[in-house]
Parts: structure tokens; sequence; C-alpha cells
């Protein structure tokens, strides 16, 4: 499950090793969190790949956020040793938007259960 942080201005998210093989082929991972039992109590968000974008984007439309990554820059994080995709995203009259969309490491304090599907934490050598 793709993980979904969001804290001011600034949003994250957290991929999964199963995750992104599947947004290699797909181009697009999407989540959803229900928040009541109404249709209408949800929050859909979506990672998704595009050939016409020229940078880092932010689709939003209601219920539904996407961050939207330029092909070429999303196959390099994709198949490389590359961490995360960082951006600030131009707001306008509303000012900037930190974007993070990151690999999922395992967590150094966890269970084998709990980090199945994480990358390998490259701390957990050090330890």
């Amino acid at each position: 499950m793709v993980k979904l942080r969001i804290q001011g201005n600034s949003l994250r998210l957290r991929v999964k090793r199963s995750e992104l093989d599947g947004f290699a082929g797909s181009g697009r991972i999407e989540e959803t969190t229900r928040f009541a039992a109404d249709e209408r109590s949800k929050l859909t968000y979506v990672l998704e790949r595009s050939a016409d974008a020229a940078a880092v984007a932010i689709r939003f439309d209601p219920p539904v956020i996407a961050v939207v990554l330029p092909a070429g820059l999303a196959e390099s994080w994709q198949t490389g040793d590359q961490t995360g995709i960082y951006a600030t995203v131009d707001l306008g009259p509303r000012g900037t938007l930190e974007v993070s969309v990151e690999k999922d490491f395992a967590c150094l304090h966890s269970d084998e259960a709990d980090n199945a599907d994480s990358f390998p934490n490259p701390l957990a050598a050090r330890s």
C-alpha cells in the first residue's frame, strides 16, 4: 500500500517494491482512504507517469490528488539507485508545495513481516 504523508505544504508518497514494479508497467498507482460510510467521504491519491509532463506536477480534482511524474524522471528513479524524486511545485499566489516520492525502505526496528515488500534499508549494513 502506497503511504501518503501530508504535513503543512508538503506531500510525500512512499512506494513499496511490488508497487514500483506495477508502476513500471502501467504508469499508475492508486490508493483510496475512506473516512466514513458515505461514498463521498474518501480521498484517492495517485502516482502517475506522463510523457507530456515537463516537471513534477500536482493535479487535484476532489476527491483525487495526483502526483504526476515526467516519464524520463520516473524511469530513471524506477530502475536506478535513486532513493526518491523531490520537487517544489509552484502554486502561484498560494505559495509552493514540497513533493517527495520515495522508495519505501525497510524499517530497522521492525520484524520481517512488516518489511516484506520494502526496499533494503541502506543503513542496515551499518548496524
